[in-house]
């Protein structure tokens, strides 16, 4: 006879060898789950360190591309069009993408609320080469001429249905007592909005934000109509630019086993990028958060 478990003065049945079963098996199946998710993204980044690693050196992260028959070169100006882009969608698409976010989950409860909902659902499901191609008729056609600005601008139209959605869930998710204490003290609305419902969420959010951010990073079709890309430098908002997306699909296409290897390389690069990035927001948030909790 097992004996029986005691919980301060409660005696409490033994746990039966099935109802134990059941639970380690739940266990093991989770935990299977977990490693089939992981498994195809270790797969990947496992492939592109084969194939990528050996064309990573200095002048690839330091030098343009060198002409059709020459070997070396590199995509320095590509990595540096990929941030200048990027820099540019997130400055446009975070701000609207929160502030969509907040007004949804504050003040949303109309008709107005479920128009701008509709929309952004809409919005995350439109394939990006539609998305490049409205924002090459907003404006490259206005400006006459391709531009990292119009590829910031495709790129911050796909951020801002994501961060929008994920922003208004996770404000949603605060409590209302936390709203309730607020309001009791004589704190304003929008004041309690940003200061405590927003500050309470900030883990939440910058997840959302960082989602929107992985997805674009990576995006070609948009930019094709946009940014176009060049083999040169460029930090002017109004002239092509290079993106390492761009820089790896043309390179992929080519019939030179150079530039494969280099589009390999590329490929690594920006998903070590990616994560990077990712990561070290993720770090900086939760020791802001952890700090404010004090």
């Amino acid at each position: 006879m097992p004996e029986k478990q005691t919980a301060g003065s409660t005696t409490l049945p033994p746990i039966s060898l099935w109802r134990r079963g059941k639970n380690n098996f739940v266990t093991f199946a989770a935990m299977a789950a977990v490693f089939l998710v992981l498994l195809p993204l270790g797969a990947i980044f496992a492939y592109l360190v084969y194939k990528g690693v050996g064309s990573i050196n200095w002048a690839f992260l330091t030098q343009t591309p060198k002409p059709v028959g020459e070997e070396g070169g590199g995509m320095a100006n590509a990595i540096a069009g990929s941030a200048l882009i990027l820099a540019i969608a997130s400055v446009m698409g975070v701000p609207l993408g929160i502030g969509a976010g907040i007004y949804l989950a504050e003040y949303g409860q109309n008709r107005l609320g479920t128009l701008i909902r509709f929309t952004a659902d809409v919005l995350n499901g439109v394939p990006s080469i539609v998305i490049g191609i409205v924002a090459y008729a907003l404006v490259v056609l206005t400006q006459k001429h391709f531009s990292a600005l119009a590829g910031g601008v495709a790129l911050a139209i796909m951020m801002i249905p994501t961060i929008t959605r994920t922003t208004e869930e996770m404000l949603l998710l605060v409590p209302n007592t936390v709203r309730e204490a607020a309001y009791g003290l004589g704190v304003s609305r929008w004041r309690t909005t940003l200061s405590i419902t927003l500050r309470t969420a900030t883990s939440g959010v910058i997840t959302g934000v960082m989602l929107a951010f992985a997805r674009v990073a990576g995006e070609t079709a948009p930019l094709l109509f946009t940014a176009f890309g060049n083999q040169f430098w460029n930090w002017k908002l109004n002239q092509p630019t290079a993106a390492l997306s761009l820089q790896i699909f043309n390179y992929a296409i080519s019939p030179f086993d150079e530039w494969h290897r280099q589009a390999w390389a590329g490929a690594l690069i920006l998903i070590v990028l990616i994560v990077a990035s990712v990561s070290a927001v993720r770090l900086a948030a939760s020791r802001g958060t952890l700090k404010g909790a004090n």
